[in-house]
């Protein structure tokens, strides 16, 4: 399970401009049982990813603009982003999916 990661990037323009130089290079789209990378033509399983890194962002003027940012790594090798907003999907996706995308809070 991901730990929340304290974020220090100012805007979710950075980390996404870091986790790119780091070679989280190909966008994921998050479907109810799977997660699909359009460039590569590839879909991954739940058992065929995992969720390295969770970044949360508050946007200043909304809360609308809440967002968070995860680095996924596929078994293949595969590594990239997923940018969500809040609870966008919280209803739409299988129980293996939730629980891939649960995380942790260190509250140290």
């Amino acid at each position: 399970m991901p730990i929340l990661q304290k974020t220090h990037y100012a805007t979710l323009t950075d980390a996404i401009a870091k986790m790119r130089e780091e070679g989280f290079i190909h966008d994921f789209d998050q479907h109810a049982d799977h997660l699909e990378c359009k460039k590569l033509e590839k879909n991954f399983k739940p058992e065929d990813f995992t969720i390295t890194r969770v970044y949360r962002f508050e946007g200043m003027s909304s809360t609308g603009d809440n967002s968070v940012l995860y680095t996924v790594e596929a078994n293949d090798g595969t590594k990239g982003l997923i940018v969500d907003a809040y609870g966008t999907y919280a209803e739409a996706i299988s129980p293996e999916m939730i629980e891939k995308f649960r995380v942790e809070y260190d509250l140290k």
